[in-house]
């Protein structure tokens, strides 16, 4: 018999059982492909996500707990769910139309984004650990 798989830090069981149903089974798995990438991967595969998995991921994947997170971490962060929700949207589009969506990866561009953070903006409602 397999020994028990290690929980995913920050991630509760509702997201883990998400996680594997896309073959993240550890914080290792996770750190392969990155929290975004792994956020995108949960949404495509129609689950409905919110930001508190994608930062929940990313303190796993800092080795720290979400509410650790920068704010300039968390607006990289919701820049890229941001980006990943319109090029879904873009790509369902297309789908529609019956044409192939080529546009250039706007969650990599989300992700090399560099301008200053907003540091009055109102800070994002927290949420429980358990996603």
């Amino acid at each position: 018999m397999a020994p028990p798989v290690a929980k995913i830090r920050n991630v509760g069981p509702k997201s883990a059982a998400w996680l594997r149903q896309i073959g993240i089974r550890t914080e290792e798995d996770l750190r392969k492909i990155g929290s975004v990438e792994a956020y995108r991967r949960v949404k495509v595969a129609g689950f409905k996500p919110t930001l508190n998995l994608l930062y929940s991921m990313a303190g796993a994947e800092d080795d720290c707990h979400w509410t650790a997170l920068s704010e300039e971490r968390k607006a990289a962060l919701v820049l890229a769910a941001d980006a990943i929700d319109q090029e879904m949207s873009a790509r369902k589009t297309a789908k529609r139309q019956g044409q192939t969506y080529s546009g250039a990866s706007m969650v990599d561009k989300a992700l090399s984004f560099t301008e200053p953070v907003d540091t009055e903006a109102p800070a994002a409602s927290s949420g429980d650990d358990e996603h």
